[in-house]
């Protein structure tokens, strides 16, 4: 009993140690991310604009100061990532087996790429096309006047919504692989497939049709690939073993 305490209070002290670790590693790289946030604004806007060619707005003195600061806290996470998994992994290594191991850097290897995957066809595919959708309906009684918080605002929140949804493939596979549901099932029930991925994207974006269709329809495109790459895991059919008798 008191072998287990003191491994639990070890466990404990290195998960303490770790995190202080991921803390201090935040703390060190934030200026950076303050350095660096108004030049990515600048790129992100030129890049969502098409190089500039739409000028933005801000309403209240502090509103680009604190969108700088919240982008800055977001390039803080994004740089001190990398950091941040290696003495995540370092702490779990120990409890798991060389399959488990393995199995899992392929895991988050596969969801890196696709996030970012998904992160970069927001931002450079779908954020411009939802800029110019939105200038199509000027006229000369109406003129565009876009908030620089409400764009920055929508294209972090669409990129992380994208990324997200980017994971359908990975969770398609996963689900059939691991046997907790078969192909010819998912396979079956792609209508139900469809209304859950348009009822996720209503969640994740706008109250528009647009912006739930641009999400929908490339993850739905996603779970299609996805489903192609379990099509290796479909199970075959048992036979009856009455019938051999």
């Amino acid at each position: 009993m008191e072998q287990e305490e003191g491994s639990l209070i070890s466990h404990l002290e290195a998960l303490r140690e770790t995190l202080l670790k991921c803390i201090i590693a935040l703390c060190c790289v934030l200026p950076a991310g303050l350095y660096l946030a108004p030049k990515f604004l600048n790129w992100l806007i030129s890049v969502i604009t098409r190089n500039g060619s739409v000028a933005f707005n801000y309403f209240s003195p502090m509103e680009v100061f604190l969108l700088q600061l919240k982008t800055a806290l977001v390039l803080d996470f994004v740089i001190s990532f990398p950091y941040i998994i290696k003495k995540l992994w370092d702490f779990i290594l120990p409890a798991l087996y060389e399959h488990e191991k393995r199995f899992i850097k392929k895991i988050v290897l596969c969801s890196c790429l696709l996030f970012v995957a998904g992160v970069a066809f927001c931002v450079f595919l779908i954020m411009p096309m939802v800029i110019n959708f939105g200038l199509s309906f000027a006229s000369g009684n109406v003129n565009p006047v876009f908030g620089i918080s409400n764009v920055i605002n929508l294209t972090l929140w669409m990129s992380v919504a994208f990324g997200v949804m980017f994971q359908t493939p990975l969770v398609t596979i996963a689900l059939i692989k691991s046997g907790v549901i078969s192909y010819d099932s998912v396979s079956d029930k792609r209508p139900y497939v469809i209304v859950l991925i348009l009822i996720l994207a209503a969640i994740f974006t706008p109250p528009d049709v647009v912006s739930q269709l641009m999400l929908g329809i490339p993850t739905y495109l996603l779970f299609e690939a996805g489903l192609l790459a379990a099509k290796k895991y479909r199970s075959e059919p048992l036979t009856d073993s009455s019938s051999q008798e």
